[in-house]
């Protein structure tokens, strides 16, 4: 009796990367095993499609979607900067420094995004006079992914192993130096896929600046529902746009994982 699943859509046993054919194959497989369930889902829904009231709203969409790659993009320079930071002073020999990395590291991740955007535009940005939501929105972001990406820092740097770093005192490099030439080009390269994947987590994200009313691409979606009364018109667009987002980053961050993969 011949094998029921073909060579094709096995790996190699030597550990070798498979062959095109078989990626593409294996691919199409799973692909259809995912529609299959989805257009079975979809053809027993009882539901009366409206798909006309929601496509004049198109324009709407368009400029929901523009403002959250505008809101990600500037959200994830800015973590970058405060995650280098506070990875930094998780590391300084200044106490009062260090303690209040950890307190904002693990406040941060402790608590619901939805809880610190309320608080950060209701509470905190309310008693300093800053009433943009736009810009509250990004700060608040902007922190969020800071204290992910910090300890994503951190753990790179803590990866190098001491004798790296105690050789490079040995030449006289000094702290700046020994980073410069000797922690970051390293780092870099270690902590790139998980960056890459925290910033398609930061997309998602900002979908919950809508609670704000920050004019993105959910809050557009949510408007439009509200005036076609068309729910899986308004939303399933909206899954579109992000997964358009963050399907890229996410192949992207395979890439990475695959370019700078270290044997064990």
């Amino acid at each position: 009796m011949g094998k029921l699943v073909p060579d094709i859509l096995f790996m190699p046993d030597d550990g070798r990367a498979a062959p095109l054919i078989s990626r593409v194959a294996a691919f199409a497989v799973a692909f259809l095993m995912v529609s299959a369930i989805f257009l079975f889902a979809f053809s027993q829904l009882q539901y009366g499609w409206n798909w006309h009231a929601v496509w004049q709203y198109r324009q709407k969409f368009l400029q929901g979607w523009l403002v959250t790659v505008l809101i990600s993009a500037v959200a994830l320079c800015l973590s970058l900067l405060i995650s280098i930071f506070f990875a930094l002073a998780r590391r300084s020999r200044l106490l009062p420094l260090r303690y209040l990395a950890m307190l904002y590291i693990e406040g941060v991740r402790g608590t619901p995004l939805l809880v610190q955007i309320l608080v950060f535009f209701y509470v905190v940005a309310d008693a300093f006079g800053i009433s943009n939501r736009y810009a509250v929105g990004i700060l608040t972001l902007s922190f969020f992914a800071g204290a992910y990406l910090s300890e994503i820092i951190r753990a790179g740097i803590e990866s190098i192993g001491e004798s790296q770093l105690e050789s490079a005192h040995a030449i006289g490099l000094t702290t700046f130096q020994t980073y410069r030439f000797v922690i970051l080009p390293q780092v870099v390269k270690r902590i790139l896929p998980p960056l890459a994947g925290q910033f398609a987590s930061l997309i998602k994200d900002s979908s919950l600046l809508s609670i704000i009313a920050v004019s993105e691409f959910t809050l557009n979606a949510q408007e439009v529902n509200s005036f076609t009364f068309s729910t899986l018109e308004s939303y399933l667009p909206l899954a579109a746009g992000y997964l358009l987002l963050t399907l890229p980053v996410s192949l992207f961050s395979r890439y990475l994982e695959q370019k700078y993969r270290y044997a064990t």
